[in-house]
């Protein structure tokens, strides 16, 4: 593909929507930025320069166009302990080594880790955001004025009427910016941004963190860039498949895991705190018509015009207009037919997706929710393979040879019932074992063959195999033991 013909597809191809959607996306950065700085216990000034740095870096270097990528909450949460015990330095320095981590994790093609995520897990995690990315507004919302109110139900009716009138400029855009003036023209008694902290006056420069280059500052920092890295990939893969969906193209991955390692590596050596992919302020580029990488371009860019030369200005904007616009994003986000899919869906995929749901809420970590649902859709998917497992009996006209015909697949979790179905009393002179219709997957298959056919023999009776397809006879021939020459039975204790 010609560089003219890739730049027009992943930078031009739309170009107003995309400059648009990247300017409502970087208003509603800045206080998401803010307090991201205020969990991780650093300055405004580290949470909105990483968000910069992020979002220009994975414009550049990402693998899924029209994806928002700043600072964020889930990694704010690993580096609090970090910060409060050692100082920003090392968390500066962890970030590099996040950023060093994740492209080695591209480089070990650790993405293709996501195709061990169900379905129901993604749904799960895009629910259990939505009601985070609901909760996180409702500290704005309490012990507030009459007027909080007031300008948040007209900012809501502004982004869900106007789209009736005119699509020509983002509506929640348009309710930021009139909801602004206005509190401004009347001085309305609300929160504002610059109630969240100061904003920054200078641009970010390089800086080099003042941490001695020792094992020591390594084992300090290691597992806090370990979890942060796997944090900040497991968000990043989850989010670029949701932004899959909703635009209904592919991205790399792969690319997309190097990708948010050079960004975190880029923004380490100027003075700001590690980030990923963020599916709130994702979901809204979408929603707005942000499709290329200009969006994410111009969300990162307009973020740091806004901050460091309309600062005075962006400290007005009132924060119900924000907050209003975070709502219309996580009632976007939740996906209202999984509700009703409850009744339908089989009740294990239902179980995953409400378990992802709760553990990420009740917890906070995205990490572990979808590990829980990781953990819960193996074990169902076990159990279901398991019972396609199937033995069916016959004996000989003179009585003395029994036969098992064993059906589906053999493997850990079916082998209890592959020794069960032998009747090892049975007084027979000859067992045949006919697996012409299964298959051995793991070692574990080949141990319970092993298992029953030393058992037999141990018993007296003539044990014959029959049937073994080409992939399990190498597996049987390679770490089974029943058919090595003077075998015992001994070794087979497995």
């Amino acid at each position: 593909m010609s560089f003219s013909s890739t730049l027009q597809r992943e930078w031009l191809a739309n170009p107003r929507a995309d400059i648009l959607a990247g300017v409502l996306v970087a208003l509603a950065l800045i206080p998401e930025a803010i307090g991201f700085s205020i969990i991780a216990g650093v300055d405004p000034r580290v949470g909105l320069y990483a968000s910069f740095s992020i979002a220009v870096i994975i414009a550049l270097t990402g693998g899924r166009p029209g994806m928002i990528s700043a600072a964020t909450a889930a990694v704010a949460v690993v580096v609090a302990p970090l910060v409060r015990q050692y100082g920003v330095d090392y968390l500066f320095a962890a970030t590099l080594l996040m950023g060093v981590l994740q492209v080695a994790a591209g480089f070990l093609r650790l993405d293709l880790l996501m195709q061990y995520v169900s379905r129901s897990v993604v749904t799960g995690f895009v629910n259990a955001l939505a009601i985070l990315i609901f909760m996180a507004q409702l500290p704005e919302l309490i012990g507030v004025t009459w007027v909080t109110y007031a300008v948040l139900a007209a900012a809501l009716a502004i982004i869900y009427l106007l789209p009736r009138v005119t699509r020509v400029v983002p509506s929640p855009l348009v309710a930021i910016v009139v909801l602004t003036a206005v509190s401004i023209w009347l001085g309305l008694d609300v929160f504002t941004v610059g109630d969240r902290g100061q904003l920054p006056s200078a641009m970010p420069s390089f800086y080099l963190p003042n941490v001695p280059f020792t094992w020591e500052t390594l084992r300090i920092i290691f597992p806090f860039s370990v979890t942060m890295a796997a944090v900040g990939l497991l968000e990043s893969m989850m989010t670029a498949q949701i932004v899959d969906d909703l635009t209904h193209t592919p991205s790399d991955k792969r690319r997309e895991c190097k990708g948010q390692g050079i960004a975190n590596l880029v923004t380490g050596f100027f003075g700001g705190m590690g980030g990923c992919a963020m599916i709130g302020q994702s979901v809204i580029n979408v929603k707005a018509g942000g499709r290329t990488r200009l969006s994410t371009l111009v969300a990162g860019a307009f973020l740091l015009f806004l901050i460091v030369v309309l600062g005075p200005l962006v400290s007005q904007m009132p924060m119900p207009a924000l907050v209003a616009v975070m709502i219309m994003v996580s009632i976007g986000t939740f996906s209202w037919r999984s509700l009703k899919d409850l009744g339908t869906h089989p009740w294990q995929s239902s179980v995953v997706m409400i378990a992802t749901v709760v553990v990420v809420v009740w917890t906070h970590d995205l990490a572990r929710g979808v590990l829980v649902g990781v953990l819960l859709s193996g074990l169902f998917f076990a159990h279901k393979v398991r019972g396609l497992m199937g033995v069916t009996t016959e004996r000989s006209a003179d009585g003395r040879t029994r036969t098992y015909r064993y059906t589906g697949q053999v493997f850990f979790a079916s082998t209890e019932r592959f020794a069960q179905a032998v009747d090892f009393a049975e007084d027979v002179d000859t067992v045949v074992l006919d697996v012409s219709h299964a298959h051995f997957w793991d070692i574990s298959a080949v141990g319970a063959l092993d298992k029953v056919v030393f058992k037999l023999r141990r018993e007296g009776r003539q044990v014959q195999v029959l049937g073994l397809n080409e992939a399990s006879a190498t597996m049987v021939g390679r770490f089974g033991t029943h058919d090595k020459p003077g075998a015992t039975g001994a070794e087979a204790g497995h």
